[in-house]
């Protein structure tokens, strides 16, 4: 491949975007309705295009990196779409975390125009994509795994196969469920010990030297739950809901009665409420505090 295409210059792809052309040997290219990420990304070389269409036509493999399902349908439905734009040989992935029955359909709409598709969505924070070091979990035919590896490695130092199309969205919708399930917990388990007379920072240093300890208690907890530092501009309120709202469909569908993820979608329904719907996921200790729950 001799050129990439790169959709969605957000918190994560304009960092994905710039470890991506200063890592490979391919010319990259960028298209994004902002200038500002397009004109900071000049500086490592990454071409601007103007449409989609002028990226469909340079690109051999297309990258995107959108809020969602219904921006990755914008992007690839109707006639000025990448589906209706790309041709044979061509090879989109998207690294949005969105719908797998939607990663299905593109699958089979590209495939009828002999192109390929496969689903990357990626995990871990944003100083992550800035190093280079997330996870991203593929879905896709082995074939079409091989041929993008090497791409995926420049913005991740976790690659993994997960199955068929589809397959990577079920485990990254899987893991952030998860994420938001155990930031629940802590925030729960904090917000007790402190009315309890404990120390918030003694509680979580000796939880993270036994069974209770996990990457959300020393990230989510540590840094954000135990200042109650709920920053805007990272992974939000209602990105969280979003995700969680697609778990919570598989659920429906596979026939499982999914309460955690119900309990948290209650929580982050009333952090919209209250205002909070740009504020970084853990703010929903604000809401147990403010509703008096445990």
């Amino acid at each position: 491949m001799s050129t990439i295409g790169f959709i969605g210059l957000g918190v994560m792809g304009e960092a994905m975007c710039r470890n991506l052309a200063r890592k490979g040997t391919w010319k990259v290219i960028a298209f994004d309705q902002r200038r500002e990420p397009l004109e900071r990304l000049k500086a490592d070389n990454v071409g601007i295009a103007t449409s989609l269409r002028g990226l469909a036509q340079a690109a051999d493999v297309i990258l995107m990196c959108l809020p969602g399902g219904r921006e990755v349908e914008i992007v690839t439905d109707g006639a000025s779409g990448l589906v209706a734009l790309m041709r044979t040989g061509q090879t989109l992935v998207d690294m949005s975390t969105a719908p797998p029955a939607l990663m299905r359909k593109l699958a089979a709409d590209l495939a009828a125009k002999g192109a390929d598709f496969a689903d990357a969505p990626i995990a871990r924070t944003r100083r992550a994509a800035v190093d280079g070091t997330l996870s991203i979990m593929v879905g896709g035919s082995p074939e079409v795994f091989a041929r993008i590896k090497p791409v995926l490695e420049t913005m991740g130092n976790e690659i993994t196969h997960c199955g068929e199309v589809g397959a990577g969205q079920v485990v990254k919708i899987m893991n952030n469920m998860v994420v938001f399930e155990t930031t629940m917990a802590v925030a729960e388990a904090l917000s007790i010990a402190e009315a309890s007379g404990v120390d918030g920072k003694l509680l979580l240093e000796t939880m993270s030297k036994g069974s209770a300890d996990s990457f959300v208690l020393r990230n989510h907890g540590m840094k954000h739950l135990l200042p109650q530092d709920y920053p805007e501009g990272a992974f939000s309120v209602r990105y969280a809901q979003k995700d969680l709202s697609y778990a919570r469909e598989l659920a429906k569908v596979a026939g499982i009665k999914a309460r955690g993820a119900d309990l948290v979608a209650t929580l982050f329904d009333e952090a919209i409420m209250a205002g909070d719907g740009e504020r970084y996921t853990p703010v929903i200790r604000k809401v147990m505090k403010d509703e008096g729950e445990v």
